[in-house]
């Protein structure tokens, strides 16, 4: 298995990487059925995506060969459940693990394990048969240690590696609107108030089926990518930076009152 100093490290501890956005295509061999299903053109639904992985190391339990225990995940931006739209989700690990692909069948789509080696982990989104016909593959580089070294690692704080994108479905159905409008981890537009969608099935209407991915134990490492949350972000940092803008101009009228002082003697 590749060790840490052997694999390519793209990104850094506790970084964030956001993608281009993903447009799920159907397959060229649409079937008759699915050919006559109505779509709403030039329109699109949106599904926030974040992939990653987090890291803790085991401290006086680690050995040489289990250091660390790992969870790799595919989750809604905000955490909600994915399965929705993605039917399953398939990881594929390196070599050296007992049955390296790994099939989840439904939300959460994660899995943990221990070891010590970082490498490159291939992922696969399979889609309910209204999003899309081809799964989408994700790659994502396992990361165990911080980018920094020179502290002692710690068991409290681990580490958060986290890419965010968005899958694009361009025209959907009418059907696949009717079923996901109403569903938080996806994005819709707003339709006219006059047009009618089709009926939904009861199993998709209820909301039992649905999983509680927010009682996720790791839930309070993860990156909150909410636009709410960006907003404050941006307003804060707005603020910091005028703050900043009025000292220097506070600043640089002290300086000019000080040369303007020592200017003066000298015109006399």
């Amino acid at each position: 298995m590749p060790n840490k100093s052997g694999a390519e490290q793209p990104e850094i501890s506790g970084s964030t990487q956001k993608s281009q956005r993903t447009k799920i295509t159907k397959s060229s061999d649409d079937n008759e059925k699915k050919s006559l299903a109505k779509k709403l053109k030039d329109s699109e639904i949106c599904v926030p995506i974040v992939y990653g992985n987090i890291a803790f190391w085991l401290g006086k339990k680690a050995s040489e060969y289990q250091s660390h225990r790992w969870t790799v995940y595919v989750r809604g931006a905000t955490n909600e459940d994915l399965g929705v739209v993605v039917k399953r989700a398939v990881f594929q690990l390196h070599s050296s693990f007992n049955n390296p692909t790994r099939v989840i069948e439904k939300p959460p789509f994660e899995l943990s394990e221990c070891g010590w080696g970082e490498f490159e982990i291939a992922i696969t989104l399979h889609f309910h048969s209204d999003v899309g016909e081809k799964p989408l593959h994700l790659y994502h580089h396992l990361k165990l240690y911080p980018e920094e070294e020179s502290g002692p690692l710690s068991t409290k704080k681990p580490v958060v590696i986290e890419s965010y994108d968005e899958i694009v479905v361009s025209e959907p159905s009418e059907a696949l609107f009717a079923r996901v409008q109403n569903h938080p981890a996806v994005i819709v537009p707003r339709l006219p108030a006059d047009f009618t969608l089709p009926p939904v099935p009861l199993e998709d209407v209820d909301s039992k089926n649905r999983v509680d991915t927010k009682d996720n134990p790791l839930n309070q490492w993860f990156t909150n990518f909410s636009e709410a949350d960006e907003l404050l972000k941006l307003a804060a940092a707005r603020q910091q930076v005028q703050a900043h803008i009025a000292r220097l101009r506070r600043q640089l009228t002290l300086v000019d009152g000080q040369h303007q002082q020592l200017k003066a003697p000298s015109d006399m």
